[in-house]
């Protein structure tokens, strides 16, 4: 079985959010969650490019639904994510855990540092004069 494809960061924060959304994952829905969620503002283009995007790798398929009398019966897109879109987002999530640095291995190298600061706390430290540099 061939790796997941790759996905970039904003490709993940999509992916995910329709996740998120589940049976209500339309367009402007996942435009507003990202902008709550994510603390980014997208325009229109860059979503729908997106779309398209993650719908040519796979990882994402929509079904069009009938519209709404708010929107004069102009049919909607519902988004959902496939299984090699899941399996992407856990591809993307392995990477980044192994990454990210041991953590009872990293507390204790911290801690270490802490102590060597500690144990130096009252060496004199020498000033320099910056004013007489060229």
């Amino acid at each position: 079985m061939p790796p997941p494809p790759y996905l970039g960061e904003f490709e993940q924060q999509v992916l995910l959010v329709i996740v998120r959304l589940g049976a209500e994952a339309f367009g402007p829905d996942i435009g507003r969650e990202l902008e709550a969620r994510a603390g980014r503002r997208v325009s229109r283009g860059a979503l729908y490019t997106t779309f398209d995007r993650l719908e040519d790798k796979g990882l994402l398929r929509f079904k069009t639904i009938p519209g709404t009398e708010a929107r004069d019966g102009l049919p909607r897109r519902l988004y959902s994510v496939t299984a090699a879109g899941l399996a992407a987002l856990r591809a993307a999530r392995d990477v980044v855990r192994r990454l990210y640095p041991d953590q009872a291995k990293f507390k204790k190298e911290e801690q270490r540092r802490f102590e060597i600061v500690e144990a130096h706390w009252d060496v004199p430290l020498n000033e320099l004069d910056l004013s007489a540099r060229k």
